[in-house]
C-alpha cells in the first residue's frame, strides 16, 4: 500500500507551482494512472515516491508518503552514465541478477519474449533500440522483490506484442501499480482509478482530481459537464446581460432627468432622487448577482495548430521508391529485401518486433528523402536529441535566424499550444518530453512540410494531447511515413500498414 498526503511540487526555476495538495491511497494490488499534460509534473511525482534526492536540482517538493517496503522504478530515460553501462552490470546493479534463479531468469524472458542471452551481453544498455531497452528494464523490475511499481511511460516503444502482454501482466499482477502512460487502450484496460493533475487559468492554478471510474467514462463524465456547465453559463451570462441593460437604461434616464429638472419643481428633484437611490440598490443586488453566475468550466484542453491549407501532395506523385536489399547497424543485418512505395497524400505505418531495424529504416528513408527538392520533408526521429540541442530554447530552435517575425511566429504558436513566457525561454533540455514533441510538431508545421517522417509520434504525447495529436494528423493532407505501436493512431490515422521483419516488409 502507498499513502500520499498533501503533495505539493514547485519548480525552483520560476517557483512555478505544478501540483498542490495532492493525496491518495494506492491499497494493495491496485493499479492507478497518473494522467495530465505534458510538464504537469506526473514524473517529478514518481522520481519523489522513489528518491526526494532525485527532484532535489530542479523541484521542491512538500508532503508525506508512507506504506511501501521496496519500490521498483522504471524510468522514461535512462539517467547520466546509464546509457553506457553494459546490460549484464546494470543488472547486477539493479536487481542482484546473478543471484536469481535459472528458473526465474527463464520464465521472465520467456515472458517479455526476450532471448536470454540479450541478459548476459556486455554492450551498453543505451545501444539497445527502445523496446528492447524498456525490456531489459521490465525484466530487471520482474526479478527484483518489490510490492510496489512506479512505471513512468512502460509502453513507449514496445511493440504490439509486447504492450498486450504489459496489459496481461498489469492485470494480474499481485503488486500495486502506479504508472504514467500516454497509452489510452492501456489506461482503459488496466487502470483501477485515476489521478489526474491539471494547470488550469493559463498554467496558473493547479488542480487534481482522483477519480474510481474508468477512464472512459471519467472523460465522458468531463466533457458532458464541462459542456453542460457552459451552457448554463452562457444562458445565465446572457440573462444577466439582459438585466444589466435594461438598469443602465433606468440609471441613465433618471439621472438625465435629474440633470435637466427645473429648480421650480422641488417636489420633482426630491422622487428623481427616491427614484435613483432604488435604482442604485438594483445596481448593488446585481452586482451580487453577477458574483454568483455559474463560470465557464476552466480545463486543460490539448490545443494545436493546424497545417495550412496549400501544404499537400499531390495525388499519383511518387513519393518514395525504396528498393533495399539489405538494412544493416552497427554490422548486423537487420531485414532483407525491403521494398516500400508511396504514392501521393498515403499515411503509411510500419509495425514490427522490437530490434527489427524500424528506426534504422525510417533513417534510411529520411536520408534519401531530406535533399529532394520537389518536397519538403520533415523528420520526426524516436530519439529527440538527434535534432533538439538541449541547450537551445524553443524560441531559438523554431526561429534560428532570429527574424523578427519569426520569432512573434513562434511565440503566438506556442502561445496557443498553451507554452508560458517562461517556458518558450527555458533550455530544451528543462521540458518535458512530451513538450520536447510538440516543439518537434510545431517545427514541422511552421516548416510546412508536405512529407512527414515520424518516429513513434504520440509516444511522449498524453492520453489527453493524443487525441488532438491524431486528429491533426490524419487530416493532413501531405503523405505521412511513421513508425508506430499506437493502437489508436493505426485505426485512426494510418491508410495503409505494413509489417517489418527480416525477410522485409508485408502490407497487412
Amino acid at each position: 500500500m502507498l499513502q500520499v498526503r498533501n503533495v505539493t511540487i514547485i519548480q525552483k526555476k520560476d517557483e512555478h507551482v505544478l501540483v498542490e495538495n495532492l493525496s491518495f491511497v494506492l491499497n494493495d494490488g491496485e493499479k492507478a494512472a497518473l494522467i495530465g499534460e505534458e510538464g504537469n509534473g506526473k514524473s517529478t511525482l514518481l522520481k519523489w515516491i522513489v528518491n526526494p534526492s532525485l527532484v532535489e536540482p530542479y523541484a521542491d517538493v512538500s508532503g508525506e508518503k508512507t506504506g511501501s517496503n521496496v519500490i521498483g522504478y522504471l524510468a522514461q530515460e535512462l539517467v547520466g552514465p546509464e546509457a553506457g553501462t553494459p546490460i549484464y552490470e546494470w543488472l547486477e546493479r539493479n536487481c542482484s541478477f546473478p543471484e536469481r534463479s535459472p528458473k526465474a531468469v527463464s520464465r521472465v524472458v520467456k515472458e517479455l519474449g526476450i532471448p536470454s542471452e540479450l541478459l548476459l551481453e556486455s554492450r551498453p544498455l543505451g545501444t539497445l533500440s527502445g523496446g528492447e531497452r524498456i525490456k531489459v528494464q521490465l525484466a530487471a523490475l520482474l526479478l527484483k522483490e518489490c510490492d510496489l511499481l512506479l512505471l513512468d511511460e512502460p509502453s513507449n516503444d514496445l511493440d504490439l506484442d509486447t504492450i498486450e502482454w504489459l496489459e496481461g501482466f498489469l492485470g494480474r499482477t499481485e503488486k500495486s501499480v502506479l504508472f504514467v502512460s500516454h497509452d489510452e487502450t492501456l489506461i482503459e484496460r488496466t487502470a483501477d482509478f485515476l489521478i489526474h493533475i491539471e494547470l488550469v487559468r493559463r498554467k496558473t492554478i493547479p488542480r487534481v482530481t482522483v477519480s474510481r471510474l474508468p477512464y472512459r467514462t471519467y472523460i465522458g463524465n468531463r466533457e458532458r459537464a464541462f459542456r453542460h456547465q457552459a451552457q448554463v453559463s452562457e444562458f445565465e451570462h446572457a440573462a444577466y446581460q439582459k438585466k444589466k441593460d435594461r438598469y443602465l437604461s433606468v440609471y441613465q434616464a433618471v439621472e438625465h432627468a435629474q440633470n435637466t429638472i427645473s429648480r421650480a419643481d422641488p417636489a420633482g428633484g426630491r422622487l428623481l432622487k427616491k427614484k435613483m437611490h432604488s435604482v442604485q440598490s438594483l445596481g448593488k443586488r446585481l452586482e451580487k448577482e453577477a458574483s454568483e453566475l455559474t463560470e465557464q468550466p476552466e480545463a486543460e484542453w490539448a490545443i494545436l495548430p493546424k497545417f495550412e491549407e496549400g501544404v499537400f501532395v499531390k495525388n499519383g506523385k511518387t513519393v518514395l521508391d525504396l528498393h533495399l536489399s539489405d538494412l544493416t547497424a552497427d554490422g548486423r543485418v537487420l531485414a532483407s529485401n525491403l521494398k516500400l512505395r508511396v504514392i501521393g497524400p498515403e499515411h503509411i505505418c510500419i509495425i514490427g518486433k522490437n530490434g527489427c531495424g524500424k528506426s534504422t529504416l525510417l533513417k534510411e528513408i529520411a536520408r534519401q528523402l531530406l535533399p529532394r527538392t520537389d518536397l519538403s520533408v520533415g523528420y520526426m526521429p524516436q530519439n529527440y536529441e538527434d535534432l533538439l540541442d538541449p541547450s537551445l530554447s524553443p524560441i531559438a530552435y523554431l526561429a534560428p535566424d532570429g527574424e523578427k517575425s519569426a520569432v512573434t511566429k513562434a511565440r503566438i504558436y506556442l502561445g496557443s499550444m498553451k507554452y508560458t513566457a517562461e517556458e518558450a525561454e527555458h533550455p530544451m533540455r528543462q521540458l518535458s518530453g512530451g513538450q520536447r514533441a510538440k516543439i518537434l510538431l510545431l517545427k514541422l508545421i511552421l516548416d510546412r512540410n508536405n512529407v512527414l517522417i515520424l518516429d513513434e509520434p504520440t509516444r511522449n504525447f498524453s492520453p489527453l494531447s493524443a487525441p488532438a495529436v491524431r486528429t491533426l494528423l490524419r487530416s493532413f493532407r501531405g503523405a505521412i511515413i511513421a513508425v508506430s505501436h499506437d493502437r489508436k493512431y493505426l485505426e485512426e490515422v494510418a491508410s495503409t500498414v505494413y509489417r517489418m521483419d527480416q525477410s522485409g516488409l508485408v502490407r497487412i
